[in-house]
Order: C-alpha cells, then structure tokens, then sequence
C-alpha cells in the first residue's frame, strides 16, 4: 500500500509524493469535498492545487464522482489510467457520501492495497482513509447535503489506516482551535489518532509508516 496524507496542500515534502506515484505520473484529482461550496470556490481551489502538484511533474485530470452516482462500475474503468488519486480537503462528511455512492472504495481498494494506486490527500482526503469519521464532526457539519446526494450520513472511512487523523493540528490555520476538541474527542474515547501540523504528512511505503515535515 501507498499513501501520501498530508495536513494541508501538499506539505513541506512534495518531491516525496512525487517519488511514491512511480511511473504512471497521471494523477485523478477528486474534489467532492467541496460540492457543498461555491462553483466559484471550487474552481479557484483546483486551480491552485492543479499548479502545485503540476510544479512536481505530475499529469493532473478531475474525476467528479457525481458523474458515476447512477453509474459506478464505470469508475473503475475510468480509474484504470491513473497511477494515483489526489483527494481534496473539504467537508469530510461530503467527500465520504460521494465515495459512498460512487463505490469508490469498492472500486479501487484492492487496486490501493495492491500498490498499483497510490492513494494520496489533504486534510479532508486525509481524514477519510482511516476507520471512521467519528469526532470530525467537531469540526466538519455532517448534515450538509448537496443537491444530487444522499442525506444518509456516512461513518465508517476507507481503512486504509488503523487510526484517525487530526489535521490544522496547533497551526495558522481557521479550523485549528476546533482541532483542539477533535483531539481531546479522540483521546476521550480512546480512539487512536495521528495528529498533524499543515507541514506535515504520512507516507506509508509497503509496512513503512513515516510522518515527515
């Protein structure tokens, strides 16, 4: 398994991001998170993540997974040409209906357990790959529900990791005070967490786990 989780954008290490995808530089850019903001706002977002993941020799294309809503055995096709996929942050509660619907995790797990996906991401990217979305509603409305999705919320994340993960941690950035409750959630409940500061990401490389930034 490959995966490139980061607090904020990039992080401090991109080159390192660009290492992990391999050869197949295509990278799918996944921007549900967003759909509850405005055209306007997503548009700029992507832009400005198009450029920076552009800067590292990267090949960048958006699948919205609302184009496979009624259709999702075609994502795994359309998936098929990608070395990665790059998932925006964002409401993390959103971003999980829309795999949800879209089969994402059905669609591509065993291709991301296998090493031949690299599953990479940012704060709400980031916090949908561990095992429940739980404590983030500290931080992320659950309830916001975009014109075309379900209303059902959705709990349980990808597993591609045993624990949560607390992005913003202690940072410059709006959502870190509320962080600050995510963490003591976590620690009340005694779910495991990683917490990260916008410099930093997770790497995991095989059975390697690193936290660089």
């Amino acid at each position: 398994m490959k995966l490139y989780l980061s607090s904020y954008g990039l992080g401090s290490t991109p080159q390192q991001f660009a290492e992990l995808v391999g050869k197949n530089k295509k990278v799918a850019v996944i921007a549900n998170a967003w759909d509850a903001s405005t055209p306007e706002r997503r548009t700029s977002g992507l832009l400005e993540r198009f450029r920076s993941i552009e800067d590292i020799g990267l090949q960048l294309e958006e699948v919205d997974l609302r184009n496979y809503f009624n259709d999702p055995e075609r994502l795994a096709e359309d998936l098929a040409r990608f070395g990665a996929v790059w998932v925006q942050g964002g409401n993390s509660f959103v971003l999980l209906r829309a795999m949800y619907i879209s089969n994402f995790k059905a669609m591509v797990i065993d291709r991301i357990t296998n090493e031949d996906l690299v599953y990479a991401g940012y704060s709400a990217g980031a916090c949908v790959a561990g095992p429940t979305l739980q404590g983030i509603e500290l931080v992320d409305d659950p309830y916001v529900v975009p014109e075309g999705y379900s209303d059902e919320v959705q709990w349980k994340g990808l597993d591609l990791i045993d624990f949560s993960i607390a992005p913003h941690y202690r940072s410059d950035h709006p959502e870190s005070a509320a962080i600050e409750k995510v963490v003591d959630y976590f620690r009340a409940n005694r779910i495991p967490y990683r917490a990260l500061h916008d410099s930093q990401s997770i790497i995991v490389n095989g059975q390697h786990l690193a936290v660089v930034g």
